[in-house]
């Protein structure tokens, strides 16, 4: 079956989609590719998964800690630094992953691929005075 773009989902709605259809309604959202993360909450340790545009580096998924420019970076980043092994849901696939910032220099030599996986993401940087995080998603 040919996927279809979930754009018209957000949330908690967006996330049950995706595992629901083992991401053929969901993975696609407003045409960018989509996973589900799961943290741990950093003080709770509750689990919760929330569906991120990713992009690749090499082997490695990349997500963007942009929060829509904002000045804080996302609660996900903050439970990532605490507990950074965790899970992916790529399409049908969970994927053991462990989570690391990218360096500076490979910030910068992944913008303009990241722009091109999602273009909101040029427009967030330049709405922030924060520098927006990458976070590379390593296989375990």
């Amino acid at each position: 079956m040919a996927e279809r773009d979930s754009g018209d989902l957000y949330g908690d709605a967006h996330v049950e989609s995706y595992r629901e259809t083992g991401g053929e309604y969901g993975h696609l959202w407003r045409g960018a590719p989509t996973l589900l993360l799961t943290t741990k909450g950093a003080k709770s340790g509750k689990e919760r998964t929330m569906a991120l545009i990713y992009g690749r580096s090499g082997d490695d998924y990349l997500v963007v800690a942009s929060k829509g420019g904002y000045a804080k970076d996302p609660g996900w980043l903050h439970n990532l630094r605490a507990h950074p092994d965790t899970e992916v849901q790529i399409g049908g696939r969970r994927l053991r992953v462990r989570a690391r910032e990218a360096t500076a220099e490979e910030r910068e030599r992944l913008w303009p691929a990241a722009a091109e996986y999602n273009p909101h993401w040029a427009r967030y940087r330049e709405r922030t005075t924060r520098e927006i995080p990458f976070v590379l998603l390593e296989s375990r």
